[in-house]
């Protein structure tokens, strides 16, 4: 089986995360999303438990794509599923900075698991989850970045965070 992994934080995952997870299901036979258990950003808001659940709910018909939580170098989880490849999204060129150099570590580390780069749509090349959330938190129309019922997660998380639940 041609088995890819697509990982990211997703804080929360927006429809330009969709869209790569969509492509990417095309591209193998399966596609494992992977959300870690412990970020190096800031803390999100959504719990691992939360992102896992949600992102499954996106792909309800999609038996190619599954999600779940790792805790370690990527490039072992990679392995532990039995994938040979890393799917990426890139949105601009500073993306690409950040990225390039991930490639050179994982190379490094494990040189037979390939990264595979898909372009955001030109219409999404904007769509950052720190950014949406910002919107979200002022108050801002965040349908158009999201799907719905992440859309609708994510303002009860903020109204619960705003009355300190």
């Amino acid at each position: 089986m041609n088995r890819a992994v697509f990982a990211g934080t997703f804080d929360p995952f927006t429809n330009g995360h969709k869209d790569i997870a969509l492509r990417g299901a095309k591209l193998f036979d399966e596609l494992v999303i992977f959300v870690p258990l412990q970020s190096g950003k800031k803390t999100p808001l959504f719990t691992p438990e939360e992102r896992i659940a949600l992102i499954e709910d996106t792909f309800p018909d999609m038996a190619n794509i599954s999600v779940q939580a790792f805790d370690g170098l990527l490039v072992d989880e990679v392995r532990k599923v039995g994938a040979k490849h890393i799917v990426r999204g890139l949105r601009a060129t500073s993306d690409f900075e950040f990225e390039f150099n991930m490639v050179q570590f994982n190379t490094e580390l494990a040189p037979d698991i390939e990264t595979v780069f898909l372009m955001s749509r030109a219409d999404q090349l904007h769509y950052a989850s720190s950014s949406i959330k910002e919107i979200a938190i002022h108050g801002g129309d965040v349908s158009r970045y999201l799907p719905a019922h992440i859309e609708e997660a994510l303002e009860c998380k903020l109204i619960a965070k705003r009355f300190g639940h």
